[in-house]
């Protein structure tokens, strides 16, 4: 086995910082997205955002391949029944070789030790490609919502652990 995952500390924030913003670049610059537009999209994340919410409680995981950082994953406990997967990133140059699903497969497992039965996720509702991606992987689309701070609309989907 080639990749570790671990879970991430506060030694890890510009790592994780770095990560999400390079994995969200090809993202931002398809939907025309930058800090005045869509101040909160994952490509403007800065070390603050981790060190908020590693505070909060969020917990984040890094995936390394040979000993290189090249993904990570954030889970969210709402409550006893659901969790939120949160800044699943995988640097361009490792995409469709399948660490983003053994991301989002560790995230379930972990999800499933905290004891929680479901898994929630928003992405931006125009990327049918990821849409379908995380049909493939279970999810299910359950609403498409529209907040006025951010220019496109969102697809909340969910998945029964």
């Amino acid at each position: 086995m080639d990749f570790v995952l671990k879970e991430a500390t506060l030694d890890h924030i510009s790592i994780l910082t770095q990560i999400i913003k390079n994995s969200f670049k090809d993202v931002a610059q398809k939907y025309n997205l930058n800090k005045n537009n869509a101040p909160t999209h994952p490509s403007n994340c800065s070390n603050d955002w981790i060190i908020k919410a590693l505070k909060k409680g969020v917990n984040y995981y890094l995936l390394e391949f040979k000993n290189i950082p090249i993904g990570c994953v954030a889970l969210e406990i709402v409550n006893s029944e659901k969790c939120y997967l949160e800044r699943l990133a995988v640097l361009p140059e490792y995409r469709k070789k399948g660490y983003g699903k053994i991301l989002v497969d560790f995230s379930i497992n972990k999800a499933k030790e905290f004891g929680i039965n479901r898994i929630e996720i928003g992405i931006i509702a125009k990327d049918l490609e990821l849409t379908d991606w995380y049909k493939k992987l279970g999810f299910v689309l359950n609403n498409i919502t529209e907040f006025n701070r951010l220019p496109f609309k969102v697809a909340f989907m969910s998945k029964k652990l």
